[in-house]
């Protein structure tokens, strides 16, 4: 299966990718109309300092803890992705304690929020990839 993967050599911490991943979720057509003053929300966060920048997106675990301690049953893996059913989901954030890679955050209603690989949104793959200038992100499958 094809994840999301991040070279941390090459990612400039610029935060592009985070926006082209709210953009790609705001369901709005228009870049600047869906951010422009406005808080972002996106699936992948980027982390690190001065010497190193990596991105942080789930990782779509074989055997994911996330989706076994949901009490609202709301996570759930669907041909090896893990999505969210935002309806079930209560805001508990039990599955932000237990995630190991911090891949998990809560959305601009409160309700959580993760990268689904933006297979709803049609854009063959994920935006995070696209809008990535330095090539850090790929979306590829590997042993």
């Amino acid at each position: 299966m094809k994840r999301v993967f991040v070279n941390e050599k090459w990612c400039l911490g610029c935060h592009l990718c985070e926006y082209n991943c709210a953009f790609a979720n705001s369901g709005l057509k228009d870049m600047a109309a869906a951010l422009k003053g406005k808080q972002i929300y996106p699936r992948i966060h980027i982390e690190g300092d001065d010497r190193i920048s990596y991105a942080v997106s789930c990782r779509h675990c074989s055997d994911p803890i996330c989706v076994k301690s949901c009490i609202a049953g709301a996570l759930f893996t669907k041909d090896g992705v893990i999505h969210i059913d935002r309806d079930r989901c209560v805001g508990c954030l039990t599955c932000i304690m237990v995630c190991p890679f911090g891949a998990l955050a809560t959305g601009e209603d409160g309700v959580m929020q993760k990268c689904e690989l933006c297979l709803q949104n049609s854009c063959g793959e994920p935006a995070c990839v696209k809008g990535c200038p330095n090539k850090a992100i790929v979306y590829e499958e590997r042993e």
